[in-house]
This record gives structure tokens, C-alpha cells and sequence, in this order.
């Protein structure tokens, strides 16, 4: 049987449907809001066992039929996730996962299809909502339903899921989600907004959440089935008591010691002592006895956070650890620097490049180019640790997106400051909030190659540890409160206010006071690592780097746009041979770079003279092409030829082409006239005196 239940939403009709399509799934929702239709299921496994984390499985795939488009690779399907399907799958995987029970060791897989795009409502937020929604009607334990949404604000006006044509116009581009009581996850760029504002847009937004949460409360009632028990398995209750026993008041000094190193050690020797000494009592609970020792390892780290308001590394809970700043530490890159924030840090880089560097992206819009794009690599020596290399990762990818929407807002345009720009992130060590130090380093990298970007951004983390009805908030999170934690909240910005955002929580939603709060305190850290940031260097060099192109343009008519490139190519790599890339647009625009100007300039000299056009009255220095009985043809302008009359090579009577003129030699002559039909006639007695 089919069931709908649909509502409006920002003057669109949003509807959800089961029972139609993929019936074999455990939950499956076909939803549409436009014309862009959305399949969500969602299936788990029949059994399972503790493999230390919950094995849930998003995967976001936009079908290219879906825009009516053939894939344009060279095998013409669907290959592995582009960069947004994988930050789609990002989002929903970091809104449901908090909300599964902590016993649940099923797997569970949720498939997002993109079926149908309409070009303007986006589908990311749908499968947010469907994952939900799918979840929330099959037997797979969930704490749902839950909403999200898509805030914008055009004109000092919040609108609700806006369109791809609307979000042109708008400073603030942020995806919501959360339950009926509090948020879940908060993503999204925006310029310079304030702290009250972007609280003011989590309210709105809120309650369209709202909303969504009630819709599907109605769908569950109608087709919702029985959810699964979760048991946790009961092991010897004898066993905890004598891991507290043994290790408490060890785990309480060694969680007081600073330095991470030490304190590392110190737990993985109390814990490898713990473990052998009851391995005889509790034969084959190896694993459980490591199991109760994290949980006391994690339960006195929150203690002294909650009660003693005292951190690992002996720092106060609004202090941010010691930064050191470099810029110009590589000698031939553009621009480059050092960010180093406790033991996280970050070598940054700038490179410039022309039009032929743009990046590519080819997705549900059709194919399109950037000409702004920053990538985050995070290798395994930063931690301390041997993994083999395969490429950018979902984390890798979500932290370099995250850290190119916090730098945007900045970055001049393309007709004022026509480069393309790459900036690269290799993190270097790691001890949470590489994102932010990323963002730190390459604003310094942006101004260490001169790009006159007009302001200074930087990133602050916020941590989060929450029991019952008692809180405390970390500024500059750690590592190891990242893991022991409940949030980790990044807010980055520059002086005057927020351009990005993103929240991740390990709870099932927090407060707008704590909200509230966690922005305040980002703001605060954010303007104390700026300080530090200007010491290093404050604004652009006034030089680009001598190392970046020089780039000019060159306008020409798009009708001789063929005899700049000349037949099969010739004549753009005639031009090139002067060291200067040469790149040519349909609408007869000329991009020349150089690392120096001299390439660049004898390009232009060249173009020039192939676009030139004759002028009357005007002489040139031509070669003669060809000689006829009754006169000459001579090359003026790269391809333009006019005649010389027999009666205008001489203030004499010449019997014979021949007797002034021979093939290929230059000649002084005059534009006399241009006819209709572009004909040149040329004179060469009229440069000189009779």
C-alpha cells in the first residue's frame, strides 16, 4: 500500500511516499520538492558483532539521467563519488549517527539516489530528511524523526530552503538539522555574518525542523513497524569493579600528566598492567577489560572538565594553546607559511595560475570550472602512525571544503585580480582542529604571495562536555577531548565576522544556550589567534611573489579569433614560442602569462599585429609577396596583402614591376585606400619626396 504525506515548504510542496519503489529495503522514501526527486533506503544487516564502532554506511549518488546528462568521463557511467556526493553523504552521515543506540552493532547502510534535479531546489538537504524519514517507518532502532533545512538570507531576510538562483543573492548559505527539542549539526559558509545573526538563522530554521518532525510523525503512524531490541550483552558485573580497582586512582594521575606523549604512555601501561594481572580471573575478556578501562579513562577526564574545571594539558577551559606563525618558508613557492597551535600544524602553500588551471566540475549543473579551490591531505606521520596512502578521504575532502568556504569571502574577483588560485593544506601533526590551523596558515599563504585578499581569517575549535543538566564548553579543543567528547564545534571568520561553520555532536541535540555560548567563545578565540596572526604578517605584500605569472589580457574582434590560432594551431604556437601561455575564449578575450613580463609583452606585439587592421593614410614597412605585370602584392599585417600599382612604385614611369621591386624584399609603403570588399591599395612613392 502507498502512503504520502506532503506540506509546503518555502511556497514549494515538499511530500514523502513509501510503498511504491523498493519495498525489499527495511525503509525507503521517495521524496520530492519541485521537480528534484529524491530515493532514500535504508537496510541493515541480520546480525552482528562489537567491532569498537558503529559500522554505519551513507552513500550519496547523483544519477546523471537525472539532469537529463550523459556522464562525461571517458566510460560514460557513474564512477566513484564526486567531491559533493561525498560532503552530501558527510552531512547526513554526521546528522543520524549520534541517534542510533549505543548497543546496536547491526550493520546499517543508508543509499541516498538522486533521481531527478530540477537544477534549483537542492537534493543534499532532501536526503538528509529522508535518511531520517526512511529510519524512522523500519525496524532499525532510531531516535528519530528529524528535520533539516537549508538557511538563506537575501537582504537582511532569512528564507527557508532557498533556491540555487536565490542563494546567488544571498551572504549566508548554512544546512540545519535537529530534532523536535534541540540542533544536531550545523554546516555552511557565510560573509562575515555576526554571532546574533547566525543564532537569530538557527531559530529560523529551527522551527521549519520543527515542521518536518511532525510530517513525519505522521508517516510513521501510518507505516511505521516495530523497532528492534537492542541488548546490551551482560558480562561478568564482577569485572568492572576490580578494572576500578586496579587502575582508578593510576588512570586520575596519569590524566593530570600535560605532555600528550607521557600521558599516552602512562594509560597504555597502566592499561597493559590491568590487563595481565586479570587475565587469570577473567580468562578470554581481554577486550572487555580494555573496554571498562576506556570507560574510566573517559569518566575522569569529564569528571575534572565538569567538576574541577581542569583540562589534561593543564590548561583553563577558555585558554588556547601556544601558536607560533612563519610566513615565506619555502624559497620558490608562490607564498607559504607555518601554523602551529599546540601540537596541530600545518604547512600551507599558495600557487597562482591562469585560466587553463581552473578545476573542473562536472556534476547535475553540467560542467563548470573554479578558478578558487583549496585541497587538505592529512598523512599518517602527523599522528604518529603507518597507513597506506590512497588518495583523499571523505575527511580529507569535508576538511578542505570546510576550510575553502571559510576563505572565500575574501578572495577578490576574478575581473579585479584575474588568477586562478590553488591553496594546499599537509598537515604536518595533528591534535584536533587541523581544519581551523588550515585555515590560519593559508591566510597567511594567500598574503605571503601578495593576493590582495582584504581581510585576515582564522578557525577556532569548541569543545563540549555534557552530563544530565551539567555542561562546560572547551575552548581549542585537544584530541583526546574531541574523542571523550561531546561536540566539536569549528567557527571560523575573520574580525568583523563568521564565514563558515560546522558542527558535530556525539549527543542526540543541544541547546541554543550552549549554542549561544560555543559562538561566543569561538568568537573570542578566533580574535585572539588573529592578533598573533598579524604579528607574523597583517596585510597582502604589495609584489605578488617573483616566482607567480604575470598575466594581461587582450581584446579582440571574435572574428579573427581563427587567425590567432591559425590552421591547425600554428599561429598560437608560433606565439608561444615566446615563453607566454597564451589562452583564447569564444568571446575574443586574451589571457597572456609569464613568469616575467617580457614573454607577455613581445606575445601581445604578435596578436597585435595578426588582429591589426590597415588605416588610410597610414605607412608600414611590408614584404613583397608576389610580382605582377601591372604590380606587387605586399604583406602589410600578419595575412593582409594590399597591391601596389606599377604607377605608385616611382615618381617615374616604370616599364617593369621587376626593375624597383623583386619578391621578398621589404618595402616602404602608404595606405591609399580601402575598398568595400577590404581590398588594400597601397603606394610606395608617397614615402618619399620626388
Amino acid at each position: 500500500m502507498i502512503h504520502k504525506v506532503e506540506t509546503s515548504l518555502g511556497e514549494r510542496t515538499l511530500s514523502l511516499e513509501t510503498g511504491r519503489v523498493a519495498k525489499q529495503a527495511h525503509g525507503a522514501v521517495w521524496i520530492q520538492y519541485g521537480e528534484t526527486v529524491v530515493l532514500v533506503t535504508a537496510c541493515r544487516s541480520e546480525g552482528g558483532e562489537d567491532r569498537g564502532f558503529f559500522p554505519l554506511t551513507v552513500d550519496y549518488r547523483e544519477k546523471a539521467y537525472a539532469a537529463g546528462r550523459i556522464p562525461g568521463n571517458i566510460f560514460k557511467r557513474e564512477g566513484r563519488m564526486s567531491e559533493k556526493e561525498t560532503l552530501s553523504a558527510r552531512l547526513t552521515d554526521h546528522q543520524i549517527r549520534p541517534m542510533f543506540p549505543k548497543g546496536l552493532h547491526r550493520e546499517v547502510q543508508v543509499y541516498i539516489s538522486i533521481l531527478s534535479s530540477d537544477g534549483e531546489n537542492e537534493a543534499d538537504v532532501l536526503g538528509m530528511l529522508g535518511a531520517s524519514a526512511a529510519l524512522c517507518i523500519s525496524d532499525i532502532p532510531f531516535s528519530g524523526p528529524m528535520g533539516a533545512v537549508r538557511v538563506g538570507r537575501i537582504e537582511g531576510e532569512l528564507v527557508i530552503n532557498p533556491t540555487n538562483t536565490q542563494l546567488e543573492e544571498s551572504d549566508l548559505d548554512i544546512i540545519v538539522s535537529g530534532t523536535r527539542d534541540s540542533l544536531a549539526s550545523v554546516e555552511g559558509g557565510a560573509h562575515e555574518i555576526s554571532e546574533a545573526d547566525l543564532l537569530e538563522a538557527l531559530k529560523f530554521g529551527h522551527i521549519h525542523i520543527q515542521e518536518l518532525v511532525e510530517l513525519q510523525e505522521g508517516l510513521v503512524e501510518k507505516i511505521g513497524k516495530e523497532k528492534l531490541v537492542v541488548e546490551e550483552p551482560q558480562g561478568d558485573p564482577e569485572l568492572p569493579i576490580a578494572v576500578e580497582e586496579m587502575a582508578a586512582t593510576r588512570i586520575s594521575e596519569a590524566n593530570r600528566t600535560p605532555v600528550k606523549e607521557e600521558r599516552h604512555d602512562l594509560v597504555e601501561s597502566i592499561k597493559n598492567e590491568v590487563q595481565e594481572a586479570l587475565a587469570e580471573r577473567f580468562p578470554e575478556a581481554e577486550k572487555k577489560i580494555g573496554d571498562a578501562f576506556e570507560k574510566l579513562v573517559k569518566a575522569d577526564m569529564r569528571r575534572m572538565i565538569l567538576d574541577e574545571k581542569q583540562r589534561i594539558d593543564g590548561r583553563g577551559l577558555t585558554e588556547v594553546r601556544p601558536i607560533t606563525c612563519e610566513s615565506n618558508v619555502l624559497p620558490r613557492s608562490h607564498g607559504s607559511s607555518i601554523f602551529t597551535r599546540g601540537q596541530t600544524q600545518a604547512l600551507c602553500v599558495s600557487t597562482l595560475g591562469t585560466k587553463l588551471d581552473e578545476r573542473m566540475v562536472d556534476d547535475l549543473r553540467g560542467k563548470n570550472f573554479k578558478s578558487f579551490y583549496l585541497d587538505y591531505n592529512f598523512p599518517a606521520f602527523s599522528v604518529g602512525e603507518v597507513r597506506f596512502e590512497r588518495g583523499p578521504g571523505r575527511r580529507d575532502i569535508g576538511h578542505g571544503h570546510l576550510a575553502e568556504k571559510a576563505l572565500e569571502p575574501v578572495i577578490p574577483s576574478i575581473d579585479s585580480f584575474p588568477y586562478t588560485l590553488r591553496l594546499v593544506s599537509d598537515i604536518l601533526e595533528s591534535n584536533s582542529s587541523s581544519s581551523m590551523a588550515t585555515v590560519c596558515g593559508c591566510s597567511m599563504a594567500l598574503m605571503d604571495a601578495g593576493v590582495p585578499i582584504k581581510t585576515a581569517v582564522c578557525g577556532a575549535g569548541v569543545g563540549l562536555v555534557k552530563e544530565g543538566e551539567q555542561w562546560e564548553l572547551l575552548t581549542d579543543i585537544l584530541g583526546a577531548e574531541d574523542f571523550l567528547g561531546d561536540m566539536d564545534f569549528k567557527v571560523a571568520g575573520t574580525k568583523d565576522g563568521i564565514t563558515a561553520i560546522q558542527m558535530d555532536i556525539k549527543i542526540q541535540g543541544i541547546s541554543f544556550e550552549i549554542m549561544q555560548e560555543a559562538l561566543d567563545r569561538a568568537r573570542d578565540g578566533r580574535l585572539h589567534i588573529l592578533e598573533i596572526m598579524n604579528q607574523c604578517i597583517s596585510s597582502p605584500r604589495p609584489e605578488l611573489s617573483a616566482h607567480a605569472p604575470r598575466i594581461e589580457f587582450l581584446k579582440i574582434d571574435p572574428a579573427k579569433i581563427g587567425a590567432v590560432i591559425g590552421p591547425g594551431g600554428k599561429m598560437i604556437r608560433e606565439i608561444e614560442k615566446t615563453g607566454a601561455t597564451v589562452n583564447v575564449d569564444d568571446d575574443g578575450t586574451i589571457t597572456l602569462a609569464s613568469v616575467e613580463g617580457g614573454p607577455a609583452e613581445e606575445a601581445r606585439r604578435m596578436i597585435e599585429a595578426i588582429t591589426a587592421e590597415a588605416e588610410i593614410g597610414k605607412q608600414y614597412k611590408g614584404t613583397v609577396k608576389r610580382i605582377m605585370p601591372f604590380g606587387a602584392f605586399v604583406e602589410i599585417l600578419p595575412g593582409k596583402e594590399g597591391l601596389v600599382h606599377i604607377s605608385e612604385l616611382a615618381h617615374r614611369r616604370v616599364g617593369k614591376v621587376e626593375d624597383v621591386v623583386e619578391e621578398g624584399q621589404a618595402l616602404d609603403v602608404a595606405v591609399l585606400d580601402i575598398d568595400n570588399g577590404g581590398k588594400i591599395r597601397l603606394s610606395h612613392k608617397a614615402t618619399f619626396e620626388k
